[in-house]
């Protein structure tokens, strides 16, 4: 799946095929369609839709125009795009998920541990009965028959294929399992932690209500909307989001006011924007109903948005964070994998976090919760013997994913997310949360099975050779190398968990 070759701008102005090795830093490459993206970019100039599949798992293209960021390894299914490069070679994200995976592989779980543990004495222990056996018995066939039925194949392989397929199988779905030993402590998580902003909700605040105070709600929208443009406020780029196309009109003057709103001037008429203080200010008179919706939409975890024409109350709209669409379901499906702890923990007002966690059924709820704060509560959490995920967007709440037995982030990828998580979502697709727990839990009793399986048939077979007289050397290989196939089909049905 790894890039080999890229179109590259030479000196000349020409664009000439070169092995992706000679791509550096800050070179003009060109993608054509149908063509592998070479290295981590920007997009310069074109449009077209990639394939993501290889780096986030999600199979719907993704739309790219200028200033929008590319991924190694992906495909360009139409359009044609011009790039620079700015990252190649392994420090790609493609280059990275390659090496955490082969990492991942490469690390040992408890149960390899065990096994390792376990040869120190089972081998020798296998080939002293051998010496013993043709001491006493002197049949040299008999000796040789224990050793082989003795060996180990299956008991060795079976663990390591299981961890294999199951991080594999997490690889193809946009989950990164970083090693066998992550697995196997996954699958025992009894509490998981959330951070709230960015994972269970959206992270982009929109219009949620609203209640209109004049006839003519189409000029007072144009006159919200042409003071929202005047500003970058997360709270007024939901607004004019949510408006929409609509005839705007000349703003001659405009006074912010810190912690409040703005103030300014269309068509002659005064237009204030902002929240009730500002209203005050004004001495623009609030109805009971007035009073009434807002406190609705405080009730509903909104921050509110306010706007009166020339002293009267005209608009009043709500904003606010939105839940993840179906975060509700996939919370259930953690649930019925034995999580039995739910908890948020976020830096908003208690409020808004109760709101949340009491849409959402989650066990515990708090709020005004620093990054240092959130970090001593999961210490707090191991302390009384929990098994606890903390899944954050690996930015500011990097101590916690650090901190927790499991950390997950929810992050597309980003360097922060990759380097301190245990876990990575990679399409920072909540969705994907109780597959990754559901494939850790489906690969530790993978294992484990292995692990009966191989013993188990070593057990009977040794027992055969002295408790039966059907047992020979043909009998005795043919069983070794069908335990060491079954335990590798059973490892591989990993391959089609979730499908």
């Amino acid at each position: 799946m790894a890039p080999e070759s890229a179109l590259k701008l030479m000196d000349d102005g020409v664009f000439e095929e070169v092995n992706v090795d000679e791509v550096d830093e800050g070179d003009i490459l060109l993608v054509k369609t149908g063509a592998k993206v070479p290295v981590d970019g920007t997009v310069l100039s074109g449009e077209g839709h990639i394939n993501e599949a290889s780096i986030t798992g999600e199979s719907v293209p993704v739309g790219k125009k200028k200033d929008s960021g590319v991924y190694a390894g992906t495909i360009l299914e139409n359009g044609t795009l011009q790039i620079v490069a700015d990252r190649v070679g392994e420090d790609t994200t493609f280059g990275r998920i390659i090496e955490l995976v082969e990492e991942a592989q490469d690390s040992k779980s408890e149960a390899e541990r065990f096994i390792d543990k376990f040869s120190k004495y089972y081998t020798p222990a296998v080939l002293g009965l051998a010496i013993i056996t043709w001491l006493f018995s002197r049949d040299i066939e008999l000796a040789i028959t224990l050793l082989v039925l003795g060996c180990p194949g299956a008991l060795v392989i079976g663990v390591p294929v299981s961890n294999v397929a199951g991080i594999g199988n997490g690889a193809r779905h946009g989950v990164l399992l970083k090693g066998s030993e992550v697995i196997g402590d996954f699958s025992k998580v009894d509490t998981i932690v959330f951070d709230k902003t960015g994972t269970l909700t959206v992270g982009n605040p929109k219009v949620a209500d609203k209640e209109f105070y004049a006839d003519n709600v189409g000029e007072v929208l144009g006159y919200l909307a042409s003071v929202e443009k005047e500003s970058d406020h997360p709270l007024a780029n939901a607004i004019v989001e949510h408006i929409g196309d609509i005839p705007l009109s000349r703003v001659e003057q405009t006074d912010v006011v810190k912690g409040a709103g703005i103030i300014a001037y269309i068509d002659g008429h005064r237009v204030a924007v902002g929240n009730v203080t500002l209203m005050e200010r004004e001495n623009v008179h609030l109805s009971e109903k007035a009073r009434a919706d807002i406190a609705r939409f405080e009730k509903n975890g909104n921050s509110l948005v306010l706007t009166s024409v020339d002293g009267e109350l005209k608009a009043l709209m709500g904003i606010r964070d939105q839940i993840r669409p179906g975060v509700k379901e996939d919370l259930q499906k953690l649930k019925k994998l034995g999580v039995k702890n739910l908890v948020v923990l976020s830096g908003d007002n208690q409020g808004t976090v109760d709101l949340v966690a009491g849409e959402l059924g989650l066990t515990e709820a708090h709020g005004h919760m620093l990054p240092g704060d959130k970090s001593k509560y999961i210490e707090e959490l191991k302390t009384k013997g929990h098994i606890v995920a903390f899944v954050g967007d690996g930015v500011n709440d990097s101590p916690s994913l650090a901190l927790a037995q499991i950390g997950i982030a929810m992050g597309s990828g980003t360097d922060v997310a990759i380097e301190t998580s245990d876990v990575v979502l990679m399409n920072s697709d909540f969705s994907r949360l109780p597959h990754a727990l559901g494939l850790a839990k489906a690969t530790a009793t993978n294992m484990h099975q292995n692990i009966v399986i191989a013993v188990g048939v070593v057990l009977v077979l040794l027992a055969s050779v002295f408790l039966s007289d059907w047992m020979n050397m043909s009998i005795a290989m043919l069983a070794h190398e069908a335990s060491i196939l079954v335990v590798i089909l059973n490892g591989m049905r990993l391959l089609r968990y979730g499908l």
